[in-house]
Parts: C-alpha cells; sequence; structure tokens
C-alpha cells in the first residue's frame, strides 16, 4: 500500500515538473533559475538551455545555510552577486514543481530586492 502511494506521489510530481518546464525556456540573455530544496539545504542554478550550460550557481551546503527564510534571503543575496558577476539581469524563474510559498517565495522575493528581474 504504502509503496504505492509513493510511487503516486513521484508519478505526480514528475508530471507537475514537466508541466512547468513545458513553459518555461532559458537562453543565454535570460538564463533559467531553477531551484531545489531538500529538507536541509537550498541550491539554486542559472541554466543556459540552448547550449545546456549552468551559468551560475549557488549551494547553501557549502554556505552553512539551512532551509528556512531567513537562510535562503541570504542564498539569494549570494546567488544575485553571482548572477551580476556573469552579466545577468533578467532571469526566468523555475519552482521545479515546488508550490510558490514558502521557502521558495522568500528565495524568488530576494532575488528581486537585490536586483535581479523575474
Amino acid at each position: 500500500m504504502l509503496d504505492n502511494i509513493l510511487r503516486l506521489k513521484h508519478k505526480l510530481t514528475k508530471k507537475r515538473k514537466a508541466r512547468i518546464r513545458g513553459r518555461i525556456f532559458g537562453d543565454s540573455t535570460m538564463p533559467r533559475v531553477s531551484v531545489f530544496r531538500s529538507n536541509r539545504y537550498f541550491y539554486a542554478q542559472a541554466i543556459d538551455d540552448t547550449k545546456g550550460f549552468t551559468l551560475a550557481s549557488v549551494d547553501g551546503n557549502k554556505l552553512g545555510l539551512s532551509n528556512n527564510k531567513d537562510d535562503v534571503k541570504k542564498v539569494a543575496a549570494i546567488f544575485a552577486e553571482n548572477l551580476k558577476k556573469a552579466g545577468i539581469s533578467k532571469v526566468v524563474f523555475d519552482r521545479n514543481g515546488y508550490l510558490y510559498h514558502g521557502v521558495v517565495a522568500s528565495f524568488a522575493d530576494a532575488l528581486r530586492e537585490n536586483g535581479i528581474v523575474l
């Protein structure tokens, strides 16, 4: 019973991610910012989908910052600096199947506060 429920949840997550990714596309001038959050840490990367290349990234684990709203704002500030160093000011936000609230929304808001246009 439990395996069936887990398979269904995984299947629905894959459908949600595919639906989101079908609508957005990043290039070198306006890359796609994909986020991943585990139970402990938060990760983000800016991806050029035409070349399949990561332009900038940030790792909350290496920074020693956990997956909560306050720490994610610090991660977003560092990520915004990395994007500005790469010459990027506009991005497309890929929430990667997560609901747009809590930590994910706080990351997006912090990016906007640091001068990145979503």
